[in-house]
């Protein structure tokens, strides 16, 4: 039986702190880099609500445990990412709740955190299985799961409310305890490849 507790986890230049209030100036910051709460296919709150989202996720524990996403050189804080739905009798859990700075979007930033979220939970917890979930309009989220390795599962047909009030259905993917030898040796691939020039 997993037992998820609060760690700080850091790989190739980027921190994973245990989300607190103490982070919510920094969040403000990375939420109006690219002003994301305007993107109806994401929860990323409003600057104003960012207090709230902090509390309301410290509130879902044992379900939810939250981190902040850190540049482990300068700490600047670049978003936030979250193990949940959390059932420790089947040693299942799942990666989301992900939105960074406009800035760090294609970056080598989100696949660090799934590297070592992903390493955490099958190397050290012991998960079974680890699943991942977005919206059926989220294109880009879908490709970089998909690009990690993780099979698609399924679609839950009518299975969410959206910010602007709208239903959405919602991609399913997982990862197997057995797959993960395969996945973590392609993500390394992944992040050892130079990256290419962004544009300006």
């Amino acid at each position: 039986m997993i037992d998820v507790r609060p760690v700080t986890l850091e790989f190739n230049g980027v921190r994973l702190e245990p989300l607190e209030q103490g982070h919510a100036g920094g969040l403000r910051a990375a939420a109006r880099d690219g002003e994301l709460w305007k993107l109806r296919i994401t929860s990323v709150p409003e600057p104003d609500n960012v207090a709230a989202y902090i509390a309301t996720a410290l509130e879902m524990r044992p379900a939810r445990l939250a981190f902040a996403v850190l540049d482990a050189a300068t700490g600047e804080i670049l978003g936030t990412t979250s193990y949940h739905d959390i059932v420790p009798a089947i040693d299942r859990l799942e990666i989301g709740y992900t939105w960074y700075a406009k800035s760090r979007q294609r970056s080598h930033v989100n696949t660090s955190c799934k590297r070592m979220l992903l390493a955490h939970a099958f190397d050290t917890l012991g998960c079974a299985v680890v699943g991942l979930r977005t919206d059926n309009f989220n294109h880009a989220s879908q490709a970089a799961i998909e690009r990690l390795g993780a099979k698609k599962d399924g679609v839950l047909r009518h299975h969410g409310i959206r910010r602007d009030g709208t239903v959405r259905d919602t991609v399913m993917y997982s990862i197997v305890r057995g797959e993960w030898p395969e996945i973590r040796a392609h993500v390394d691939y992944l992040l050892q490849r130079p990256q290419a020039p962004r544009p300006c």
